[in-house]
């Protein structure tokens, strides 16, 4: 597996909507194995083939909670629901970060690898995050969507908050 170069804003493929897959063979298979690799190496949650140069509907997502990565191969959402602002950032975009309205719940048909179809549901962050790398196969930027610009330090601020809830036994669950 390869790490590859993430595509930067304003990188014109950024903002161009993507291509349908039409053939599962080893370049499709390599193409996620790279991301996944290039995906890991920038400590990202999703990627987008545009963010790797490639104008194809491919993403993947992966929060770390222990279940398997999320491969989306022409992916669609078919129902939304609810709403949720949270923090974003992007790949793309890098130091960015922002408030971004989303629905709470979303549901996807995509492809497996192999071309067969399925279907996911999803909420909360995991929900955002699939969104998100769709957006991307939309030529949709998450710039576009940002209500606030966070800065960096009020993470800072937050991972300190958390540390010290630890130390002092209130830990989140």
């Amino acid at each position: 597996m390869t790490v590859l170069e993430i595509v930067k804003y304003p990188a014109e493929i950024l903002e161009t909507k993507t291509k349908e897959v039409t053939k599962f063979d080893r370049t499709v298979h390599r193409l996620l194995d790279d991301m996944m690799e290039t995906m890991i190496a920038s400590d990202g949650v999703g990627i987008a083939a545009p963010q790797v140069g490639h104008s194809i509907r491919v993403a993947i997502v992966d929060i770390g909670e222990g279940d398997p990565p999320i491969e989306l191969i022409n992916p669609v959402i078919t129902a939304i629901g609810g709403e949720d602002v949270d923090l974003e950032g992007c790949l793309s975009f890098p130091d960015l970060y922002g408030e971004v309205k989303r629905p709470f719940f979303v549901r996807v048909e995509a492809q497996e690898r192999d071309g067969s179809l399925y279907e996911l549901e999803a909420e909360s962050f995991e929900a955002r995050a699939i969104m998100h790398e769709i957006d991307h196969l939309d030529g949709i930027l998450f710039n576009t969507k940002i209500s606030r610009i966070v800065d960096a330090s009020e993470f800072e601020e937050l991972d300190e908050e958390l540390v010290q809830l630890e130390k002092d036994g209130e830990g989140i669950e």
